[in-house]
């Protein structure tokens, strides 16, 4: 294996379900928020209702409120608009629940003798199980056997200093359990499906759109001339055949077709993959603002999400794919002064569309796309006005 392949390799491997899958992680959002809202919620009444030990009410109300940061930051950064989900975020996570299960233990300090009632044991458990679409295995690995670890520290040293019928070793392996359980599911999960994923784009490479793009090309350039015989080349040659003599403004008309035709083949032979896409789908080549062809440089997958977005955007009965306005530039060219140093390698795109919708209607026709846009592209800007929308990325030349 090349040492090109092996980092395209390293890369596959450290994508996650919700980069491989955007629209099935944006379905899977709604088990996190609910995972998140039901544990801080049964933390709360567990807290109020029904404890055993007096303990600190202080540290209760901690607990309670580390597990709602903790759900507000895996809400937070699980929205298709921020993906992919940072690192930083999920480390945040783990640091908190961390945290909860420590003022847990120390808000319950005390003969605790009803296990149905220590819910941090359980709730570190779904913790990771929330994050498993948008984290790699190996980070969900390492975030579970933390949060075991301190499970089996902090309910072990509570069995240590109040010991009860079990050891202190069982109880720290029962505190630890549910975590190290659904972490392994977690782990196989994100695991199996990236792989997958990967098999099946490996696959589905095999017939590039690149080559796709390039056959309805020539399938377009051959309808194109096909139009030009018919319309122009036949009717003038039939009439040729009708008269006894050629005169000069047969002449001069023979000249204008033939012009005609080396005009249509030179904006042919100039026409990127785009500009294809966008008069395919009802627009206008003129609308591509491209004069150096920096479109062609993208790659496969971010070539099939923007054609993607295209069509569906072309398509819609709300867009007028006449008023499309696409700009593609080398980001030093277009970024502001202060943002000089932009790598000139660089390429920035820019699509405005005029959508005859409000601004909840764009959103609800159009996020499914802008959640894909925003896994491949991660600088994606959306701006949403009524009867307006506009989209800003950039990527590295290819």
């Amino acid at each position: 294996m090349s040492r090109v392949d092996a980092v395209r390799a390293a890369v596959r491997s450290a994508r996650t379900a919700q980069q491989w899958d955007p629209l099935g992680a944006m379905g899977s959002r709604p088990l996190a928020v609910l995972l998140g809202a039901a544990g801080v919620l049964w933390a709360l009444l567990v807290s109020v209702f029904d404890r055993d030990v007096v303990g600190s009410p202080t540290l209760s109300a901690l607990t309670v409120l580390l597990l709602a940061a903790s759900a507000a930051v895996v809400v937070t950064a699980s929205s298709p608009f921020r993906a992919p989900f940072p690192r930083w975020a999920y480390v945040l996570h783990v640091a908190l629940l961390g945290a909860a299960t420590i003022a847990g233990v120390a808000a319950q300090w005390g003969p605790d003798r009803n296990a149905l009632n220590d819910f941090m044991s359980l709730l570190t458990a779904t913790g990771i199980v929330m994050v498993a679409p948008y984290r790699p295995w190996r980070d969900l690995a390492v975030g579970g056997i933390v949060l075991a670890a301190v499970d089996a520290t902090a309910w072990g040293l509570a069995a240590a200093e109040f010991p009860h019928q079990v050891p202190t070793s069982v109880a720290a392996f029962l505190a630890a359990a549910p975590t190290l359980v659904l972490t392994g599911a977690s782990v196989v999960f994100a695991w199996t499906f990236g792989g997958l994923a990967s098999r099946v784009q490996i696959r589905a490479g095999s017939y590039s759109v690149a080559r796709a793009e390039r056959d309805g090309i020539a399938a377009s350039v051959q309808q194109d001339r096909s139009v030009i015989l018919g319309r122009d080349v036949a009717p003038f040659l039939t009439e040729l055949r009708m008269r006894e003599e050629i005169t000069d403004a047969d002449r001069a008309r023979a000249r204008a077709i033939a012009d005609g035709i080396r005009r249509a083949m030179v904006a042919d032979a100039d026409r990127t993959w785009f500009e294809y896409a966008v008069t395919v789908d009802g627009g206008s080549a003129e609308s591509v603002d491209d004069p150096d062809g920096l479109i062609a440089t993208l790659d496969t997958d971010q070539r099939t999400v923007v054609r993607t977005f295209l069509r569906a955007a072309l398509g819609s009965a709300t867009v007028d794919p006449a008023r499309l306005r696409a700009v593609v530039r080398r980001a030093s060219e277009i970024r502001p002064a202060e943002e000089a140093g932009v790598p000139r390698d660089r390429v920035e795109v820019r699509l405005e569309l005029a959508v005859d919708d409000s601004d909840v209607g764009i959103h609800r026709t159009f996020d499914p796309y802008f959640a894909v846009l925003r896994v491949t592209f991660p600088d994606l800007d959306v701006a949403v006005r009524p009867s307006s929308l506009a989209l800003r990325f950039s990527y590295d030349q290819h």
